[in-house]
């Protein structure tokens, strides 16, 4: 009971005497089932004319406790990381800011139908196209990989992985797919099985141009 309240609370958030409405990524695993001693942020889904705007409510972000991010899956992911960027400055600067506190993606899992949680606390965007000596696979929002000059499948990601010569790897991701896309990318990235000796994965930092 407890699970469906908040699965429901993040869904629907009442604000300035507005109804706001949070449509959260979906997906069928749960990665952290619960979070305790926390404060939600809220992005919302905003269209002024033609432009899609990020309405970001953080008031109730205190430093001190793990930090849950409810953001709406259609918003593009440029403009997502954009504040994601800033709010994980302002905690990191923060003097009452915790150790242990973390920082977490919520989506809801429609298997177990219970709200699910993402960390990403030690990931560091980086809003620019990777340097010429990084190795790394660009995901676009058509689910194509693109590595050099090919272009191929995410399906045949891991296969390929797997053939490659010592590297440490990162991944970058279209700035224009939206952020339902991109948690979706993220699932499918955790459950790759490497077993090529050599490759390394930096999961600490992410390309997004």
């Amino acid at each position: 009971m407890k699970q469906i309240a908040l699965l429901i609370f993040s869904l629907l958030m009442l604000s300035c005497g507005e109804d706001k409405e949070v449509l959260l990524p979906v997906a069928k695993e749960t990665i952290v089932a619960e979070v305790k001693d926390h404060s939600p942020i809220y992005f919302f889904f905003k269209l002024e004319e033609k432009d899609t705007i990020v309405d970001v409510n953080r008031n109730n972000s205190i430093s001190s406790t793990n930090w849950l991010f409810n953001i709406d899956k259609r918003l593009p992911l440029r403009k997502v990381i954009l504040e994601i960027k800033k709010l994980q400055n302002k905690k990191d600067k923060s003097a009452h800011k915790k150790e242990a506190s973390e920082n977490y993606y919520t989506y809801t899992d429609t298997v177990k139908k219970n709200l699910a949680f993402m960390p990403f606390t030690q990931i560091r965007y980086k809003l620019e196209k990777p340097d010429f000596n990084i190795r790394y696979f660009h995901l676009d929002r058509n689910d194509l990989v693109h590595y050099d000059e090919l272009v191929f499948s995410k399906n045949q990601l891991e296969e390929f992985i797997n053939k490659m010569p010592n590297a440490k790897i990162y991944f970058s991701f279209d700035k224009g797919m939206s952020f339902g896309k991109y948690i979706e990318y993220k699932l499918f990235l955790k459950n790759l099985v490497i077993t090529q000796k050599g490759v390394t994965v930096n999961a600490k930092r992410e390309y997004i141009y």
